[in-house]
């Protein structure tokens, strides 16, 4: 990377959470959280929201379909493959977007075109000049993607990138499908493209890096600094495997380092931890302590020397403000005696905006919760809102728990159950109290899935800390997890396995229409 030049050209942001992150094993999300979070990334500022591949299923289609509706001012984006269908599945989903992008791809290095698509070289030629054509039969935007391009032989990863750009595309994306790109090599890769190909001038480049070996933020860096103006990414890094370069760190490393990358993005940062926590919550993938930006560890500071520096001057220590992601700098604490307004402000400086009946439903929820706690932290009315969100759709629900355990007795746990209207109660025993409420579950509801993960965080310190819990369920090779809080650690393990059931049956639903993987 041996030169920068001075560009104030904006870098757009594209968000894959609701397609390449929703890949990730376990993180199905349901119809109306797609939904939300669709709304907040438009909302924050992202340029373009991956919505989904509406020809996997009925469900995919759908959500692409009204994401398209209620996004005001992103360009709404649906994959597809190289294949008709595909596309004119997409095109159908997009119809109602003010902005609609088909973002369509075939593999192009040897590894690929040899065992996955079965295809030589010319027959790959002549899909991409047919499959962009098709696009922009629905669209003016219209992104190809050279899937595994960064093994994918140079020569021939000009000659794609040239078909697609004569046949109609507006958008080139570059992958690092596997994660192996270095970035001076990411770097080469861009350059090479935009001064080979003829054209290259009139379209936008971009990355999408993945993390296999934790370089897909500093090799989506590098293709910026080559001259992509856009970033593919999503919310915490989620997506297939070790994920995909994450959004917020992205953000903020162009923030933060304009003195040798002086680029521009639209994003509101200061929603940046709001849609960290959101996403964290919807898919039950907590967010590790020491994550870059949104990590809860992010701007603590517990060495001597630190808390020193930090209070002779901030900027000894912290190369950003926590609000400018977000974070509060102190923590309100509410109590039994906060009334409305002070909860109403306290989920407006947070980020949230509930009314009505949402509104009242989680007033009540923290009022609950105060009665049972000293102090209320953001995290707890935090994890409070976002369960509540996330329970709100569920077609099976618990009416009633009691669990008995201590020592020198069998544990059992008396439960009730709502599946679709039909209520049942059931009472069993089990190895341990968490036992027996699995149990109970399965009783109530007979299903096939699997535990393949049960976790437990503290929400905030404390003996009368909310319990965090995952749950990990399994079933016929589909993976998901749930995730619940509640001052009651047997309380919060019974209502995530029922979010995780929850889950399952939206999972049940997603079918790939072929077997071809639609990863990249």
């Amino acid at each position: 990377m041996t030169s920068i030049k001075t560009d104030t050209t904006p870098i757009q942001i594209f968000d894959t959470t609701l397609r390449d992150g929703e890949q990730s094993p376990g993180a199905a999300m349901t119809h109306e959280e797609k939904l939300q979070i669709a709304e907040l990334l438009d909302e924050m500022g992202v340029d373009v929201i991956e919505a989904g591949f509406p020809i996997s299923s009925p469900g995919d289609f759908k959500a692409v379909q009204e994401i398209s509706k209620i996004v005001k001012r992103a360009s709404v984006c649906g994959l597809s493959r190289a294949g008709f269908k595909d596309i004119d599945r997409a095109g159908e989903a997009l119809k109602g977007a003010h902005r609609p992008r088909i973002h369509t791809f075939i593999s192009t290095s040897p590894v690929h075109m040899k065992h996955k698509l079965n295809m030589g070289e010319n027959a790959v030629l002549e899909a991409v000049g047919a499959s962009v054509t098709r696009a922009r039969s629905f669209t003016s935007e219209v992104e190809w993607s050279a899937e595994d391009a960064t093994r994918t032989v140079p020569d021939f990863l000009c000659k794609c990138v040239e078909v697609a750009i004569h046949s109609g595309a507006t958008v080139i994306n570059v992958p690092d499908t596997v994660g192996y790109s270095t970035p001076q090599e990411f770097f080469d890769i861009i350059t090479m493209l935009r001064n080979r190909v003829p054209n290259a001038d009139k379209v936008i480049f971009s990355t999408h890096c993945h993390n296999d070996l934790g370089l897909g933020v500093a090799n989506s860096l590098a293709g910026v600094l080559a001259g992509a103006r856009q970033v593919e990414c999503t919310i915490n890094g989620i997506g297939e495997r070790a994920g995909n370069a994450a959004l917020e760190e992205i953000v903020m490393a162009l923030k933060v380092r304009k003195d040798i990358m002086p680029f521009t993005t639209n994003i509101n940062t200061t929603l940046l931890n709001r849609a960290s926590k959101l996403v964290s919550n919807v898919t039950g993938f907590p967010v590790q302590y020491n994550k870059a930006i949104v990590g809860k560890n992010a701007f603590s500071h517990e060495s001597g020397i630190h808390q020193d520096g930090m209070l002779k001057n901030v900027e000894t220590y912290e190369i950003m403000r926590p609000e400018d992601v977000g974070v509060n700098a102190t923590s309100l604490m509410l109590g039994k005696l906060s009334g409305r307004h002070a909860f109403r402000d306290k989920l407006e400086n947070m980020g949230y905006q509930l009314e009505g009946e949402a509104f009242e439903d989680a007033f009540k929820r923290f009022k609950d919760l105060a009665d049972k706690k000293k102090h209320v932290f953001d995290e707890d009315i935090a994890a409070l809102v976002d369960d509540e969100i996330m329970r709100g759709q569920d077609t099976i629900s618990i009416k009633a728990l009691r669990v008995e355990s201590g020592t020198g007795i069998i544990p059992v746990a008396s439960l009730t159950l709502d599946a679709s209207g039909v209520v049942k109660s059931v009472t069993t025993s089990g190895d341990g109290p968490v036992d027996a409420i699995f149990m109970a579950i399965r009783e109530a509801y007979p299903h096939s899935a699997t535990l393949q993960l049960f976790q437990i965080n503290a929400v905030t310190e404390g003996t009368d800390a909310q319990a965090s819990v995952s749950v990990r369920l399994e079933e016929n090779g589909r993976t998901v997890t749930g995730k619940a809080s509640d001052t009651d650690t047997m309380v919060a393990a019974a209502y995530a396995y029922v979010n995780a059931l929850n889950k399952l049956l939206v999972k049940r639903e997603k079918r790939a229409p072929e077997a071809l993987t639609i990863a990249r």
